[in-house]
């Protein structure tokens, strides 16, 4: 056939482009002068290490965010707030509990609710399984009303429960990165504050209003 020389180059064309490169970085000569050539494998090691340094000036807050973001309590184990990691997961749990109860609610009765509707009142039907229940069955009389009801209720509350779930997990990683930026703070017995009678100048009456004045100031050994 004349297009398996073609399918042939193509093959060896492709196993080529996925094989390694073992090149580094090169110093080509050619004369008197030099130039150093940056490949593929340079420039890789210098994008990690442009990560890492920026990982690095993101701070304790920054880091503590990071961590909490790519798994749920690392931040606040990062801070040594250790008794977090439990009320988080316990709140993950029970938000994970309501997601998937109400999903399989919402299910059985959108399956309840589209068989129902395709009833014809053939016997030899497929029957729902609310057809004889006093509250949905299908000789009541707001049966078929309550199960719509249901179905959109549990929808709505699996939908709800989702969005809780993400804003948890956003708060999650903002007590992270302000604990972060608490922790840095100087909450010695070495800080004091001063508290002072003080005069403030009004422009709109051209006068002075007495105030106080608070200092926030750390006591010297």
């Amino acid at each position: 056939m004349r297009l398996a020389p073609g399918i042939a180059l193509l093959v060896v064309l492709f196993v080529s482009l996925l094989q390694p490169t073992q090149a580094g970085a090169q110093v080509v000569t050619s004369g008197p002068d030099s130039v150093l050539v940056i490949t593929s494998e340079a420039d890789t090691a210098q994008q990690k290490q442009f990560f890492l340094s920026g990982f690095k000036n993101l701070g304790r807050p920054g880091r503590a965010a990071v961590f909490s973001a790519i798994i749920p309590g690392a931040g606040q184990v990062y801070n040594g707030a250790w008794w977090k990691v439990p009320i988080i997961y316990a709140t993950g749990g029970v938000l994970g509990y309501f997601i998937i109860d109400n999903h399989e609610n919402w299910q059985d009765f959108r399956t309840a609710l589209n068989i129902r509707t395709d009833l014809t009142g053939d016997p030899n039907e497929v029957r729902d399984a609310y057809y004889d229940d006093p509250v949905y069955g299908f000789n009541t009389q707001r049966g078929t009303q309550n199960l719509r009801y249901s179905r959109d209720f549990y929808r709505r509350n699996r939908d709800l429960t989702i969005i809780l779930s993400v804003l948890a997990y956003g708060m999650q990683i903002a007590e992270a990165y302000v604990h972060g930026h608490l922790r840095e703070f100087d909450v010695s017995d070495n800080l004091s504050l001063r508290v002072q009678p003080d005069v403030f100048r009004t422009p709109a009456t051209n006068g002075v209003t007495p105030g106080l004045t608070l200092t926030l100031y750390t006591r010297t050994k």
